[in-house]
């Protein structure tokens, strides 16, 4: 049998009562004997969408826009959602903006939108049986679409360290880029600060939202200043690439003074993170044809320290036994064919689709592109499910599908963007960046205005994801 909405939370043992008011669950984590629980069959959906990110959230909405007949479920391990998108302005101290700015509840968008919503944690994938198995019980799909977005390699990036060491790296200095504690934990170590320096590491290969770590060093910088702390926001960036690198470097130099510093070719080896001592090997290369560059290691002592690791997809998609790529990140692999050159299909199997963070497409994984991509991928879903054919190749290519905005100065607010157009570009979908000038008349990158549609830009997007 199909479930509904209020049969999902009655599973999840929550009364008929609760269930109406809020059309979710309120539990969090896996609970004991998970394991056990997943053998216990919920009931069947036509679309099943693991992650309630802004991915999930917008092909759930899409499909149930397109068609409110679509019987849509989403599987989410948190009981509420918080923004990474504009969360560094938060860090900035900026006007109007505060953790619960970051901040929704689902049942809104639940109710909004008229799809389901368990709040569980995904124990197993059966693609065999289509059936993915979680914390509270086995749920049955006729599509499933991943939609988990990111974790963190530590091991990979720091073999030696123990699981101690590494519990404690998530702990005294998050990456805060996957939405939730690590976000609520940064802002209370940058905000709590007295003295020292800022550090941020930037790792390299894939990661979540590139230009993150360089809009965060300005933000905190910006706070530094509203405070009055002396000290330097210090980037340890393991390449030698800014994403809007011209446009952050003038801001660095026109509104910080000196304050943001940014190290290129940084490879950390080591923190210790009771002394607040990070260890770094640095290569200066002489020039372009330098191959091997000049290596020296440093001990830099910080007060706050944002660590962000390697990224890779979440376990999720390891768990769902679809291709991925051979790098470190492990993008999934899509289906590509005359017919339909590029999709949101996995190449392994055509039940499953993919959104977001782990797409295997060669886009810039940010909020914007998880919203453009989830419409698309519910408009290949429908299609399949009304029985026709629809190539996301015929939606290309496609001027400002991604607009991304990075607030670089607090007073007066001002932001620079960067603009991507997405085209074919043979088994998947490629893109083109351009970051134009804010402000003209000047001939500056940042501006006013672009502050204001920063502001904008979020809250329309919360729109769409929460009304």
């Amino acid at each position: 049998m199909n479930i509904s909405r209020r049969d999902l939370l009655k599973f999840a043992g929550l009364s008929a009562a609760a269930a109406a008011v809020t059309g979710c669950t309120t539990a969090t984590g896996a609970a004991p004997g998970a394991q056990g629980a997943s053998s216990k069959m919920l009931g069947k959906h036509q679309v099943v969408i693991i992650g309630g990110g802004w991915g999930g959230l917008t092909v759930a909405k899409e499909l149930k826009k397109i068609d409110p007949k679509f019987d849509v479920a989403i599987i989410e391990k948190n009981d509420s959602f918080m923004s990474c998108p504009f969360s560094n302005a938060n860090l900035g101290g900026l006007k109007g903006v505060s953790l619960s700015t970051l901040t929704h509840d689902y049942s809104q968008a639940v109710e909004k939108n008229g799809y389901g919503m368990l709040t569980a944690v995904v124990t197993g994938i059966d693609r065999e049986n289509k059936v993915v198995h979680t914390s509270k019980g086995g749920v049955g799909y006729d599509i499933l679409v991943l939609a988990p977005g990111i974790e963190y390699n530590y091991k990979g990036q720091f073999p030696a360290w123990s699981d101690a060491k590494i519990a404690k790296a998530r702990r005294v200095a998050p990456g805060a880029l996957i939405p939730g504690g690590e976000h609520v934990a940064l802002d209370r170590l940058v905000k709590n600060m007295d003295e020292g320096d800022v550090v941020i590491t930037v790792p390299a290969g894939k990661f979540r939202c590139p230009p993150a770590p360089f809009e965060r060093a300005s933000m905190i910088a910006n706070h530094m200043k509203n405070e009055g702390l002396s000290g330097k926001v210090i980037i340890l960036n393991e390449t030698a690439d800014i994403a809007k690198g011209a446009a952050f470097k003038e801001a660095w130099a026109d509104v910080n003074n000196g304050v943001v510093e940014h190290r290129s070719n940084c490879k950390i080896t080591d923190v210790d993170f009771d002394k607040k001592e990070i260890t770094y090997v640095q290569t200066v290369f002489a020039n372009k044809e330098d191959t091997e560059g000049v290596k020296t290691t440093h001990t830099a002592k910080y007060g706050v320290l944002n660590l962000i690791p390697h990224n890779m997809s979440n376990p999720i998609i390891q768990m769902a036994g679809v291709a991925t790529t051979p790098d470190g990140f492990k993008k999934v692999k899509m289906a590509t064919s005359p017919e339909k050159p590029v999709s949101f299909q996995t190449a392994t199997d055509a039940a499953v689709y993919a959104v977001g963070d782990v797409v295997g497409h060669a886009i810039p994984p940010s909020g914007q592109t998880a919203i453009w991509s989830g419409k698309e991928c519910a408009k290949e879903i429908a299609h399949v499910l009304h029985g026709k054919s629809y190539s996301v190749a015929s939606a290309l290519p496609y001027k400002s599908a991604n607009v991304c905005y990075s607030m670089v100065n607090g007073n007066p607010e001002e932001a620079i963007m960067v603009n991507h157009e997405f085209m074919v570009a043979g088994p998947v979908i490629g893109s083109k960046g351009s970051v134009p000038k804010g402000d003209e008349a000047n001939n500056k990158f940042r501006s006013s205005g672009l502050a204001k549609a920063t502001h904008d830009w979020y809250k329309g997007a919360m729109r769409d994801l929460f009304n």
